[in-house]
């Protein structure tokens, strides 16, 4: 029952997340929503027993996010979307509005029953308190698939990224008079 609530909650979150990403004109916003997508995909990952690659997307993709922002907020110079209700009334920026607390409220939720899920997996392959050569590994076989398997895919993703970001460098360059 736990697995289905967890896979219900992570599909939603990463769908509801995904479409806001799209809708969004604000680029910080859009961070947090991007954020709270790849914390869904790390759970629904946790719900089909990859272990490993959900605790890979938490450390890489969701800090990713983190870097994105930074580089967001120096690319743009920081400017915020101002509301056009807070230009006229004169009101100064709220930290939310309970659209982004619920949807704060659903990624905590997912993240917590992800970090649970790994956790409770860990704790049932190993009773005792020795993590010794008996917790399969995943990781050998993993990466002789990446190598052998499916390089075409593994390499295909590397320019893909590469292209991502010379064309960011190109974007962020100062312009020419």
């Amino acid at each position: 029952m736990f697995i289905q609530i967890l896979f219900g909650l992570s599909a939603l979150l990463t769908i509801g997340c995904a479409i806001a990403v799209a809708v969004t004109k604000n680029i910080m916003h859009s961070c947090v929503f991007l954020l709270g997508s790849l914390i869904g995909i790390a759970g629904l990952y946790a719900t089909l027993g990859a272990d490993f690659v959900a605790v890979t997307q938490i450390m890489v993709y969701v800090g990713g996010v983190v870097i994105l922002m930074l580089f967001a907020v120096m690319l743009t110079g920081g400017k915020d979307y101002v509301s056009k209700a807070q230009n006229l009334l004169g009101l100064a920026p709220n930290m939310g509005n309970k659209w982004t607390y619920t949807i704060g409220l659903l990624v905590s939720l997912v993240f917590i029953l992800t970090n649970v899920k790994l956790v409770s997996s860990v704790i049932k392959a190993n009773p005792a308190k020795t993590f010794g050569n008996e917790f399969p590994s995943t990781v050998n076989q993993l990466g002789h698939l990446l190598v052998k398997d499916h390089v075409l895919a593994f390499e295909l993703s590397s320019v893909l990224l590469l292209g991502a970001l010379v064309g960011a460098a190109i974007i962020a360059r100062p312009r020419k008079q």
